[in-house]
């Protein structure tokens, strides 16, 4: 002990720093990395159940354990910390377009452009997506509620034809048959949306119809970015070996998604 006490002297007085400061900054290296450690395991547990939830999202479903635990830590350390980790994941690439907007039915203004919400049920937004398994392919069809961000209704079927977005639109509608509320719903111009049954199923529920315009992706964005997240967040950008196994896991998915992930709401705009 007397020798390492006199190395501690000696390294000391090379560098200039008095041995308290030695002890106080070998203390502050243990607390940092038993921190890093409380961050690390807590990101675990979340992944375990949102495989891919970013830093953002883990700051906001963690505060107040870490609060608990003492430890302060903003979005670059923890940012740092996740990359030291080998715990970042890696961005979502592009998907396919399955929109078909190449026809000759009628589509409808954009009605919610810069529209400010404040409650559930005020707009609605939908998109279809591709889902593949070892034969082809499935897809998933579904409608979310933009200010809550949670998804009211889905469906999962084996062609594009607009049947399987009308079982997603009937899901979401069962859930207003105890309210007077009829959200404004928002779509692409796909012929799956504007064609005359579907049209009809909104009409008969008195839902206001609105389409994008001009830039589609941009103007049905929180659809488009609900899809990125279930696919590349939950696991659904996979090939499954059958489409019953696309459905469990695509429910799976949306059960997370809905009840788990934290979601930003409040006054917000449709954008």
């Amino acid at each position: 002990m007397a020798k390492a006490g006199e190395q501690v002297r000696g390294v000391c007085r090379l560098v200039g720093m008095s041995r308290q400061g030695h002890y106080q900054g070998r203390r502050q290296r243990q607390l940092r990395t038993v921190a890093q450690a409380v961050v690390l395991q807590l990101v675990d547990e979340q992944r375990r159940e949102h495989p891919r939830m970013g830093c953002r999202k883990l700051m906001m479903v963690t505060k107040d354990q870490l609060r608990e635990a003492g430890i302060e830590i903003g979005r670059d350390r923890m940012f740092r910390v996740l990359r030291e980790g080998e715990r970042l994941v890696k961005r979502y690439p592009r998907t396919k377009r399955t929109t078909q907007s190449r026809h000759s039915l009628p589509v409808f203004r954009n009605e919610i452009r810069d529209r400010v919400l404040s409650g559930p049920n005020q707009v609605w937004v939908v998109d279809l997506t591709y889902v593949r398994i070892k034969t082809g392919f499935v897809f998933l069809a579904l409608v979310m509620d933009a200010w809550s961000r949670k998804i009211v209704g889905h469906y999962v079927g084996e062609t594009l034809e607009s049947i399987g977005c009308q079982r997603a639109l009937e899901e979401a509608l069962s859930g207003l048959e105890e309210t007077d509320e009829r959200p404004t719903h928002h779509s692409d111009q796909g012929c799956q949306y504007a064609c005359h049954a579907y049209v009809a199923i909104l009409m008969e529920a008195g839902c206001q119809i609105s389409m994008t315009e001009e830039m589609h992706c941009y103007e049905n964005g929180k659809a488009e970015r609900v899809i990125g997240t279930l696919k590349w967040e939950y696991g659904i950008e996979a090939c499954f070996e059958t489409a019953e196994d696309a459905r469990k896991a695509i429910k799976q998915g949306i059960r997370a998604y809905n009840e788990g992930r934290p979601k930003l709401t409040g006054v917000q705009s449709t954008k």
